[in-house]
């Protein structure tokens, strides 16, 4: 589980909670609304069926395990696996590194993938054109899983602007009535719709969407420190000229502990 995922969403609920419960003393159903729910976020998810492709829609179960869950491993510990492969390549040869296409396959399929190409004697421009495709198909697919949480957060307060005039409307035409429930819950949905709109935009789809980006630059940075790591492999580089070539993508913190391990 990611940590400062868990973190954030704690202390945003929690932080809700706190305000609204002192400012409604404890009657937290004031914030409730049904039709405020069905218009702001039932809209929301209507407008991700328009605007997305049956297929793309069926994976937001697993951008949100993604924002919740990260699975990848650590580049210090991929950087010493390439290094201790390179080492077993410059004195086993190439095909020595077929024992290990599984131990590679579970620390990342990418890697296990070019390291299969490399003992296959698959040419160094062939491996980097398929390697670098693939990680450009994995760019498209996370695009797609930051594009629904933008649209949430585009159109999110749009649904709660519209529930406001709902409310409004359904207020003035009521005022001859003098009604004062009617006119009360009218005036509950017009501003509870919009409070769901601005907590949708703001505390979920915003957020998610800019860590989802995130995690989508590391694993391309990361992926690219690993298909230098194979090329230099297949080139039959000395395994420290391999360590150094993909330390360079690391921060200085992160160089300090492959210098360490």
């Amino acid at each position: 589980m990611d940590l400062s995922s868990l973190i954030g969403v704690i202390l945003g609920v929690a932080l809700i909670g706190i305000v609204g419960f002192e400012a409604s003393h404890g009657q937290l159903a004031m914030f409730y609304s049904l039709e405020g729910v069905l218009l702001v976020f039932g809209g929301s998810i209507s407008v991700s069926f328009m605007a997305l492709p049956l297929d793309k829609v069926k994976c937001i179960p697993g951008y949100i395990r993604r924002f919740i869950f990260t699975k990848s491993r650590g580049s210090v510990e991929v950087i010493k696996l390439i290094g201790q492969l390179a080492e077993k390549a410059r004195r086993d040869g190439i095909l020595a590194l077929e024992t290990e296409c599984n131990r590679c396959n579970e620390v990342d399929p990418f890697l296990a993938s070019g390291i299969r190409m490399t003992i296959d004697g698959i040419d160094s421009s062939t491996i980097e054109q398929t390697l670098r495709l693939e990680i450009l198909a994995m760019q498209e697919r996370h695009k797609a899983g930051k594009k629904f949480f933008d649209l949430l957060k585009l159109y999110g307060p749009g649904y709660g602007l519209v529930g406001t005039l709902i409310g409004q409307i359904g207020m003035f035409g009521n005022l001859g009535g003098g009604d004062i429930g009617v006119l009360g819950k009218n005036l509950a949905i017009a501003v509870c719709a919009t409070m769901y709109g601005t907590v949708l935009a703001n505390a979920i789809a915003g957020p998610i969407g800019d860590k989802l980006a995130i995690r989508s630059s590391e694993e391309i940075l990361n992926r690219e420190m690993i298909l230098q790591g194979i090329l230099s492999i297949q080139s039959g580089d000395n395994p420290r000229i391999t360590t150094d070539k993909m330390v360079v993508f690391l921060p200085a913190a992160g160089r300090q502990k492959v210098a360490v391990a």
